[in-house]
């Protein structure tokens, strides 16, 4: 989603949160999270797991100068010990094989998900290992720019909504989908808010 989208949502946003439209007067628009569609985000998203952005991104440094291209062939020609060299964990090294399987067998076809509605591709991006919820809707809203995921299982979501909504506690996955379904067809700009929000927001005593 480029400014200009996040601009027109975060106006729906007010009209239909009063709590948000108090939050986004105090804390401003957020910036645009983009990353380009295809098999080296896909590659990215499994390097990055469970490690610090600065690792993720030294690692996947390594990782591009060992591939000849960043494509499944590409990933065919460099063999486990280099990757384990550059420091992919064994556990990642199964989940990148995996995924340069399903591309060339035509078992997930990154370049066809933008042709699939939220829940196709979810289901899709999903069926591979190494891939929940969570990432796969991280692909639809960063890389397919969809308008209205809402990735409810994530840490800071749900502490920036229960703060947000002056909760006792943060909000289960579900409570988290049912407090933000008003938000409805823009919930990633609301996502996208509240992670914003979540670094700059006072914490309630």
């Amino acid at each position: 989603m480029n400014k200009r989208q996040i601009t027109y949502g975060l106006k729906a946003l007010s009209r239909a949160d009063s709590d948000l439209a108090e939050a986004i007067t105090i804390f401003g628009a957020p910036q645009p999270r983009v990353r380009p569609q295809g098999f080296e985000t896909f590659l990215g998203t499994i390097v990055s797991q469970q490690i610090s952005t600065a690792a993720a991104a030294a690692i996947m440094g390594r990782v591009r100068t060992l591939l000849p291209s960043c494509t499944p062939e590409g990933l065919d020609q460099v063999s486990d010990a280099a990757l384990r060299a550059a420091g992919l964990s064994f556990r990642k090294i199964e989940y990148v094989r995996g995924l340069a399987h399903a591309e060339q067998t035509g078992a997930l076809q990154v370049d066809a998900l933008g042709a699939l509605s939220d829940e196709e591709a979810i289901e899709r991006i999903t069926a591979l290992r190494g891939f929940g919820v969570w990432s796969a809707e991280s692909y639809l809203m960063f890389s397919l720019g969809r308008k209205d995921v809402f990735p409810a299982g994530d840490l800071a979501l749900q502490v920036a909504l229960g703060r947000l909504k002056s909760l006792d506690a943060k909000p289960t996955p579900s409570e988290a989908r049912a407090l933000t379904e008003h938000w409805a067809p823009w919930r990633s700009v609301g996502a996208l808010f509240l992670w914003h929000y979540y670094q700059g927001a006072p914490v309630s005593g």
